[in-house]
């Protein structure tokens, strides 16, 4: 799977252009803000539904124009597929496959898989825990859309339930039948959530540890650890023995939405004690193991998106990571870099099937 073309129209700093792409080896080069990320957003866009930096749809549309769309063309065994991306302002997000609108636009992920590798991704060491769920929910997401539709509906109930307790709060009331239909419908979502994050985490840490080990060609023991309060007891249990905190907090505090992953590197968590390329390798590793999950559950090698990566590595990790990203297992590349020389010098190294952006 790969996508041949792309047409950006209004899309951050584009106004309208258009792109055919090499189906092994795409690199952007050219200044900072000249709109290199752009593009791997917009491509990340049309594979996921939306942007890997901006949470708002319209934080995405060109400043002063009232919309912005995305169209591209992927090639999946052999057949075309169109895909079309349309947002306006105030209004809902359009989204259609070979012209057809989705009725729910989650149906889409998992179709065409993806994974960015980014400067921004720091945040997954440096930021709260809701980031590194994201990034578990997204792995078992594109492979797995009952799991999605399971997610959506736990944040559903998630909401209705924290409106009652405060609800309650505010009225001073309190109505426990009602409350525990909450409870046993979050219980059974959550179970299935924590099971199959579970599962992913312990078939992906091996994957993990064997791509920092060739990234770093050293011996530095890395090990991520799944830490979840269902681990030791029932939501159900768990939701029952904290509702006067709960009540007295006006919202949940127990569920899987509280679970959290711990990365550490010499038995010591990543974010106080590594490098900063210790970090970029540990971050590194942590997608390339994504993908790799992806690309085993799916059956379907994702598109990596590389942006600005190779900045704070020092050549022996560049290299071994060229290395790594030319193997079979990989397929269509999209690269972008601040340093024309250095990225020509690599890309003669990955492969000689390549195009190069100069933006």
């Amino acid at each position: 799977m790969f996508i041949k073309s792309i047409i950006l129209r209004n899309f951050k700093n584009f106004s309208e252009s258009e792109f055919e792409f090499s189906s092994k080896i795409n690199v952007f080069v050219g200044q900072n803000g000249i709109g290199k990320t752009n593009i791997l957003d917009a491509i990340h866009y049309l594979a996921l539904t939306k942007s890997y930096l901006n949470y708002s749809d319209a934080q995405n549309i060109k400043f002063e124009e009232d919309y912005f769309s995305l169209e591209g063309v992927f090639d999946k065994n052999g057949n075309e597929e169109v895909i079309f991306c349309g947002v306006q302002r105030e209004k809902a997000k359009v989204f259609k496959r070979n012209s057809k609108t989705y009725d729910r636009i989650s149906d889409h992920v998992g179709l065409f898989p993806v994974v960015m590798i980014s400067p921004y991704d720091l945040d997954l060491i440096k930021e709260g825990s809701e980031v590194r769920r994201k990034f578990i929910d997204n792995i078992i997401s594109q492979s797995n859309k009952e799991y999605l539709q399971t997610l959506i509906r736990y944040n559903r109930v998630l909401a209705q339930r924290n409106a009652l307790l405060k609800y309650f709060f505010q009225n001073n009331r309190f109505d426990k039948v009602s409350l525990e239909i909450y409870d046993d419908e979050l219980s059974e979502l959550g179970w299935i959530i924590f099971k199959e994050r579970e599962r992913l985490i312990k078939e992906f840490v091996p994957v993990f540890q064997d791509y920092y080990h060739r990234i770093s060609r050293g011996n530095e023991k890395v090990d991520i650890q799944y830490k979840s309060q269902l681990s030791n007891d029932s939501l159900k249990n768990l939701l029952q023995a904290n509702l006067q905190k709960d009540r007295t907090a006006q919202f949940t505090t127990q569920g899987i939405h509280k679970d959290d992953l711990e990365l550490s590197i010499l038995n010591y968590p990543i974010k106080k004690f590594g490098s900063q390329g210790q970090q970029k390798s540990y971050l590194i590793s942590l997608k390339l193991a994504q993908f790799e999950q992806i690309r085993n559950s799916s059956q379907i090698t994702p598109l990596l998106l590389l942006d600005d990566i190779f900045d704070k590595l020092d050549e022996s990790r560049v290299e071994e990571l060229i290395k790594l990203v030319n193997e079979d297992r990989f397929s269509q590349i999209f690269i972008s870099d601040t340093h024309p020389e250095r990225t020509e010098n690599i890309v003669r190294k990955i492969n000689s099937d390549s195009k190069i952006f100069r933006l």
